[in-house]
């Protein structure tokens, strides 16, 4: 493996039936970098990142996660071997308090002996519960049911819930979606802020291009599940193939 190179995606593709949802497609993901990957709808971009979580299989092609290939094994497997995954739907536990949702999360990454630690509560995990809790302004509503939650607080929610495993690499699959305008601005904020304090990787995937180019390190655009481009946003912004397929539209 290239140093530092944290994640790489070789010549995977994925096909449903005849459906060919993904064509070679290969990346490579620096250690500590926010790496974006865009398209129009329907490009491949969700596939590929089931891929990368071990939730699809891919008929061809390999994934490597740190130097060790993970390509087709389970997505148990793979989050504990440093990587977690937040969904385009939010997801959460909704009948238990916002705080227990967080503590769960941080208790799956210690396995205890006879018991489920979903149940059995380590007051060792409170100080890292509460310090994500804070970061995402959910301090206030630890108590109440994350079913009581507005929509944008409870896609913070689901981010405390990756971020509490501990991943080396985050994958947010649409981070935003359905936020208003001050949600989306400090969730981008947010975003930023902890990878670069935590050393964090992040592979994103995200329609609102204003969060895409000002949080992202590099790109990569699918199309029809080939990728046509990879680079910095200013290079991906006025690539003129990017701008044809999807950039001409999303901008609007």
């Amino acid at each position: 493996m290239e140093d530092g190179v944290l994640l790489e995606v070789e010549s995977v593709s994925k096909s449903f039936g005849a459906l060919a949802a993904l064509a070679r497609v290969s990346l490579t993901v620096r250690a500590g970098e926010v790496f974006s990957v865009i398209g129009p709808n329907g490009a491949g971009k969700s596939t590929l990142f089931n891929v990368v979580a071990g939730l699809y299989a891919p008929t061809a092609g390999r994934v490597v996660l740190q130097g060790e290939e993970i390509t087709g094994l389970g997505p148990e497997v793979i989050n504990h071997r440093g990587l977690a995954k937040t969904f385009q739907i939010t997801n959460i536990f909704p009948g238990i308090s916002v705080y227990d949702n967080v503590r769960v999360a941080a208790q799956s990454r210690v396995p205890l002996s006879g018991r489920l630690p979903s149940l059995w509560r380590r007051p060792d995990v409170d100080g890292p519960v509460m310090e994500l809790l804070a970061a995402f302004g959910l301090t206030g509503r630890r108590h109440e049911l994350a079913q009581h939650l507005s929509h944008g607080e409870q896609r913070y929610l689901e981010i405390c819930l990756a971020l509490a495993t501990d991943p080396t690499l985050l994958l947010l699959d649409e981070p935003t979606a359905g936020m208003t305008p001050g949600e989306t601005k400090g969730a981008t904020a947010l975003i930023r802020q902890i990878a670069r304090s935590r050393g964090l990787t992040v592979l994103l995937i995200e329609h609102d291009m204003s969060v895409v180019m000002g949080i992202s390190d590099r790109i990569a655009v699918l199309h029809f599940g080939e990728k046509i481009a990879e680079g910095p946003p200013e290079a991906i912004r006025s690539d003129p193939q990017v701008i044809d397929a999807y950039l001409g539209g999303a901008e609007d």
